[in-house]
C-alpha cells in the first residue's frame, strides 16, 4: 500500500507540474508601437567582477540595471515621471530581499532601441538602492510582469524588441570584461542582432540546442557539456555524472547565467579544481556558503569543453583575489571562483551553474528562436554559441604573473598534491542500480498498485481538476548570485555593512 500511495502522489504532483509551464504564442496587435533604429551595442559597466551594469531610460530617466539572463522582469527603484498604470502589483523574489510595487509602464530606450508602453515593475521594497534596477534577459515564459498582465504589453523588453522586425536575427550577446586584467581592462558589451566588432565569429561556433525543460521547472538558457567536457588542473578530464535524466547521464547540464558571479558546480569538481592545492581549504563564509580558500599565487588552469570547443579559464577568474578574504592566521586568501554547489540551487533539471567567472572567457550570443512570444511553427528552436576568449595561454600567463606575483614568476615551484588527497567522490553515480533494485522489489506488487489505480481513479481525477483550478502555475526559478556579502563601497552605493541583492543563492519562492 506504500507503493501505490507513493505512486498516486507522483502522479498527482507530475499533472499538476505539466500544467505549470505555460508558452503560449498569441497575436501581436499592429497598435502596438515598437521603433527601430538598426542593431544595439552598449557598453557596459564593470564593477569589481561582480555585477556588470548597462544603462536604459524609462521616460527619459536614466537607470543603470544589472543585466542577467537568469530571470526574465524589468524592475526600477525610485521614480519615472509620467509612468501609466497598469492597475496590476507583482513582487519578484531574489536570493536577497525581492522587488515588489506596482507595474507601470514608460517608454524605454536602450541604444538605439526604443519600446513604447513597456511594462515594468516599479520597486516599493525598500530593499534596492534608488536609481538602479535589473533587467532580466531570460525567457519571456519567466517573467512575473507577463504572468501578472497576461497579455503581451506584459512581455519582456528583449521579447518586444525581437517582434518590431522579422527580418533581424533575434539574438542577444554578452561579452563580459575583467577588471584586473593587464592587457585588456575593457568592461564588457551587450549587443542585440549583432555581434561585438572584432568578435564576429561566435557566429561560426557551434550551435548549442538550448536543452528544453519539460516537466514544470524553469526554463533557462542551458546546455549540455561534451563528454568529459571539464578538465582539472592536472589535465585530466574530471570524473562527475550529471544527475539529470535527459542528455545522457555522462554529460552535464549547465545553465549560462551573467547574474551569478561565482559559478555553482558539482562537488567533484570544485574537489577537483581546488582540493589537491596546497593550502586550499573548504571554509564557510557568511554570505558565500562553503566555498574553497587557497593562496592567491596559485595559477589553476582548468577547461570546459561545449560543441568539440575547448573554452580554457584564465587563471585570474579560477580564483578571485576581489573579496578580500583572510584565513584563519588573518592571511589573505583567495576564493575558488567555481563553488561546490549549494544545496538551494541543486535542482534536478541541471548539474551547474556557469556565472560570471565563465562568462569571461567566453563570449555568448543566445538566439531565442522560438522563445520569442508569437513565434510561429516556422521558428527555429533557440541556441547558445560561445566563443572562446581564452586563447593566448603564453599572455594569460604573462597576465597572472603580473596581477597577481607582481611581476615575479614562481609559478615552476607549484605542484598538485597527490589525487589521494581528495575526498571520496560521492557523486551519485549508482542511481541507475538503486532503480533497478527498486523496480524489482515494486513488481510483486504491480497487480495490487493497478487495481488500487483503477478504483480510486475517479477520486484522483476530481481531485487534480481541483488541484489545477486552485493552484498558480510554477514559477521560474531564478539564479542570482552577482555580488557576495563584504563588498567595499563602489560606485553603486553598495558597502561592506550593507549586502547587495542576491547575496548568496536561495531558492525563490516562486516555483
Amino acid at each position: 500500500m506504500k507503493f501505490l500511495v507513493t505512486s498516486l502522489l507522483l502522479y498527482l504532483t507530475l499533472l499538476l507540474e505539466a500544467d505549470a509551464l505555460r508558452i503560449s504564442g498569441r497575436r501581436i496587435p499592429w497598435e502596438e508601437r515598437l521603433q527601430r533604429r538598426g542593431a544595439m551595442s552598449a557598453t557596459l559597466t564593470n564593477d569589481g567582477d561582480l555585477k556588470y551594469f548597462t544603462n536604459i531610460t524609462l521616460n527619459d530617466e536614466v537607470f543603470p540595471v544589472l543585466i542577467d539572463t537568469g530571470s526574465s522582469d524589468l524592475y526600477v527603484a525610485g521614480d519615472v515621471a509620467g509612468a501609466g498604470s497598469t492597475g496590476k502589483n507583482a513582487t519578484v523574489t531574489y536570493a536577497i530581499g525581492a522587488a515588489s510595487g506596482p507595474i507601470l509602464t514608460a517608454k524605454l530606450e536602450i541604444e538605439q532601441f526604443t519600446v513604447m508602453n513597456q511594462s515594468f515593475i516599479l520597486d516599493q521594497s525598500g530593499n534596492n538602492p534608488k536609481g538602479q534596477g535589473l533587467i532580466g534577459l531570460g525567457p519571456n515564459s519567466g517573467s512575473e510582469t507577463h504572468s501578472v498582465l497576461n497579455n503581451p504589453n506584459g512581455d519582456t523588453p528583449l521579447d518586444r524588441i525581437f517582434r518590431q522586425n522579422t527580418s533581424t536575427p533575434n539574438y542577444l550577446t554578452i561579452y563580459l570584461g575583467r577588471s584586473d586584467d593587464p592587457t585588456n581592462s575593457f568592461p564588457g558589451d551587450l549587443t542585440i542582432g549583432q555581434p561585438v566588432q572584432g568578435l564576429e565569429n561566435v557566429t561560426s561556433m557551434p550551435k548549442l540546442p538550448v536543452v528544453n525543460v519539460d516537466d514544470g521547472l524553469a526554463q533557462h538558457w542551458q546546455a549540455l557539456l561534451d563528454v568529459d567536457g571539464i578538465i582539472g588542473p592536472d589535465g585530466q578530464p574530471v570524473q562527475v555524472t550529471s544527475q539529470v535524466k535527459n542528455g545522457g547521464t555522462n554529460r552535464l547540464n549547465a545553465i549560462f547565467d551573467s547574474g551569478f558571479s561565482l559559478p555553482q558546480v558539482p562537488q567533484a569538481v570544485a574537489d577537483a579544481f581546488y582540493g589537491r592545492v596546497p593550502g586550499a581549504q573548504l571554509t564557510n563564509f557568511t554570505g558565500l556558503g562553503e566555498v574553497y580558500t587557497l593562496p592567491c599565487d596559485v595559477e589553476l588552469n582548468v577547461t570546459f569543453k561545449f560543441g568539440n570547443i575547448s573554452y580554457p579559464i584564465n587563471p585570474l577568474d579560477t580564483s578571485l583575489s576581489e573579496l578580500d578574504k583572510t584565513n584563519a592566521s588573518g592571511n589573505p586568501v583567495c576564493v575558488g571562483a567555481f563553488q561546490p554547489i549549494q544545496p538551494g540551487a541543486q535542482s534536478s533539471t541541471y548539474d551547474m551553474i556557469l556565472g560570471m567567472a565563465f562568462l569571461r572567457n567566453a563570449y555568448m550570443l543566445i538566439d531565442y528562436g522560438d522563445f520569442v512570444d508569437g513565434s510561429s511553427s516556422k521558428t527555429a528552436p533557440p541556441y547558445i554559441q560561445l566563443l572562446p576568449l581564452t586563447t593566448d595561454l603564453a599572455e594569460v600567463h604573462s597576465d597572472f604573473v603580473k596581477a597577481r606575483l607582481m611581476g615575479v614568476d614562481n609559478t615552476g615551484n607549484f605542484k598538485l598534491l597527490p589525487e589521494s588527497v581528495l575526498p571520496p567522490n560521492n557523486d551519485d553515480s549508482s542511481n541507475n542500480n538503486d532503480n533497478e533494485s527498486f523496480a524489482e522489489k515494486v513488481h510483486p506488487y504491480l497487480p495490487y498498485i493497478i487495481a488500487g489505480s483503477a478504483v480510486l481513479g475517479a477520486a484522483l481525477l476530481i481531485a487534480v481538476a481541483f488541484c489545477i483550478a486552485k493552484s498558480r502555475r510554477k514559477r521560474y526559478r531564478r539564479l542570482h548570485d552577482p555580488a557576495p556579502a563584504g563588498l567595499e563601497y563602489g560606485q553603486y552605493g553598495y558597502h561592506n555593512q550593507e549586502a547587495p541583492p542576491f547575496m548568496q543563492y536561495q531558492p525563490s519562492r516562486r516555483y
